[in-house]
């Protein structure tokens, strides 16, 4: 999906996949769970960077908190292990607890042996404040909608208003889940790096899209809203490309690039931070072997990996808002998709 060809004017420079998701990196997986109905405006989206038991194969992984002002759960662990053993999920800042505990009940039904044969679980949830259009107080999210989006992840899905981009707003319009992918060649291979992001972050006025400024303000004047840099954004890139914990840091750190090119700043309420994981380098949990060999791209042609990220996660940010639908929320708050927004304000 991504932005479909020729749409608002914007060109890039690398290949998409066939899909122009981030599920064209071989054995990714997204679903989602949407909660609308009347003030709720809200939900929960899974990632699951392989088929398989993430416990027992854990992915390699690196991670970035480009401004900290979140409340995600499990990013210690990468930090210090450099690695994901469960899903990713994506919800509302409020919901984290429930899908904690969601996903923890979800690895120990898959592995009896956690916390009795061996240690706990390290489940990642992150997260985005919905508030300006869902009840969040409500606390609508449940246990059985995280199972939901985890349980119906597939190649396949929705952009936009859905999953845990639901309620979300990005730089004064809905904003929401939006995803991309691109190709690259490496010693006579294709590999994938693909993005998605739930988008919730920027202040009005400050939307660029392909260079061109994009004035938002006009539909936000009229709602008396003030145009702060608020919110965030959770960025997840995934890749086949054999990268090791340190290399995936660096991409992941990469992903602030993307946000000044559609017009942020990263305020100073905002909360950014971007995941990076490889499929090429698994870890085993138990091992009768102390060595292991993995693989990593030889640093001084990364490049190529950086760039083609960058650019996913641009699109990724776009494709969000492309996709997205005017939503109206909690206590009558309303926010325009971006083509409804082109179709009214462009025009005059």
């Amino acid at each position: 999906m991504g932005i479909p060809e020729g749409k608002l004017g914007i060109s890039f420079k690398w290949k998409s996949g066939p899909r122009n998701l981030i599920t064209d990196v071989p054995g990714v997986k997204v679903g989602h769970a949407t909660i609308r109905h009347g003030e709720v405006n809200t939900g929960v989206t899974a990632i699951l960077p392989h088929e398989r038991n993430l416990f027992q194969e854990k992915v390699m992984a690196g991670a970035a908190v480009i401004n900290g002002f979140g409340k995600s759960a499990g990013l210690v662990q990468i930090e210090e292990l450099g690695t994901i053993e469960s899903p990713i999920i994506l919800t509302n800042t409020l919901s984290t607890g429930t899908a904690l505990t969601a996903i923890v009940k979800y690895m120990m039904a898959q592995n009896p042996d956690i916390g009795v044969k061996t240690g706990t679980v390290n489940c990642l949830v992150t997260e985005c404040n919905d508030g300006r259009l869902n009840d969040i107080r409500g606390l609508h999210v449940t246990e059985e909608h995280v199972l939901q989006a985890v349980q119906g992840a597939a190649e396949d899905f929705e952009e936009g208003a859905v999953g845990g981009g639901t309620g979300m707003v990005c730089l004064g319009l809905k904003g929401g889940i939006g995803s991309a992918s691109r190709q690259l060649e490496a010693d006579g291979r294709t590999y994938t790096t693909g993005a998605l992001v739930m988008s919730n972050f920027g202040a009005a006025g400050n939307l660029v899209i392909g260079g061109r400024r994009i004035d938002t303000r006009k539909c936000n004047e009229e709602c008396g809203r003030e145009f702060r840099d608020s919110g965030s954004i959770i960025i997840i890139i995934g890749t086949d490309v054999p990268l090791n914990e340190r290399q995936l840091k660096r991409v992941a750190k990469r992903a602030m690039i993307s946000l000044g090119r559609v017009g942020s700043y990263c305020g100073n309420g905002s909360g950014d931070i971007a995941i990076a994981f490889t499929t090429a380098n698994n870890q085993p949990h138990y091992s009768d072997r102390n060595i292991w060999d993995t693989k990593m791209f030889y640093d001084e042609n990364i490049d190529c990996v950086f760039e083609a990220a960058v650019e996913a996660v641009e699109e990724a940010i776009i494709s969000s808002l492309y996709h997205a639908k005017t939503t109206v929320g909690v206590r009558g708050n309303q926010y325009m998709g971006l083509l409804e927004f082109l179709e009214k304000y462009e025009k005059e």
